[in-house]
């Protein structure tokens, strides 16, 4: 990420986000008892608002220095330096994955399918998969001078999540985000 999203994602104004988004992104999921695999936290202010409202919770963060400062902050989670796209778990290993405004950070749409494949693959029977990313456009395009930046195609993002192994997945928009949620079956 350059300079000024690695500020914003840190800022005051991004924490209102988080505090306005992820409630609505995880609208009507349990997670109090549930195993919780969250994809991409950078800093860690969507970990900070997942924390206190779930059984435990597992982050995979591909930016190392981000990964080890996230560790020393919240010492009750398990914080992995690693690739979304490869992850170091075994089959069925959470109840839940989650992501939030990372999908875009991924190099290409093929990047962004072995993601979902990947979160197919470490949840159990039953398991959700949920997150939100931003709807994209000119000026969030601009934001990302110097960054990966790669927008999901929301119309055709049901129909990926299929592909990688899920039932009917759902996408729900609004001003200026969009939340995703697909289940595998119970197997």
């Amino acid at each position: 990420m350059n300079l000024a999203h690695r500020l914003c994602c840190r800022s005051r104004i991004w924490r209102a986000h988080v505090d306005s988004v992820l409630p609505w992104a995880l609208e009507g999921l349990v997670l109090e008892a549930a195993t919780v695999l969250e994809l991409g936290p950078g800093p860690g202010l969507t970990t900070d608002w997942l924390l206190p409202r779930v059984g435990s919770l597992t982050c995979v963060e591909y930016d190392e220095s981000a990964a080890v400062a996230l560790a020393q902050r919240c010492p009750g989670v398990e914080v992995r330096h690693g690739d979304a796209t490869a992850l170091p778990f075994g089959p069925g290993s959470f109840d839940t994955v989650v992501c939030f405004t990372m999908l875009h950070h991924l190099p290409s749409s093929a990047a962004q399918d072995r993601l979902y494949a990947e979160a197919a693959r470490v949840l159990r029977p039953g398991g959700v998969f949920a997150g939100s990313d931003s709807r994209g456009g000119f000026l969030f395009a601009l934001a990302h001078i110097g960054d990966t930046y790669t927008p999901v195609d929301r119309g055709s993002l049901p129909a990926r999540l299929r592909a990688a192994g899920f039932g009917e997945g759902r996408v729900d928009t609004r001003r200026d985000s969009f939340r995703f949620r697909a289940q595998l079956s119970s197997r």
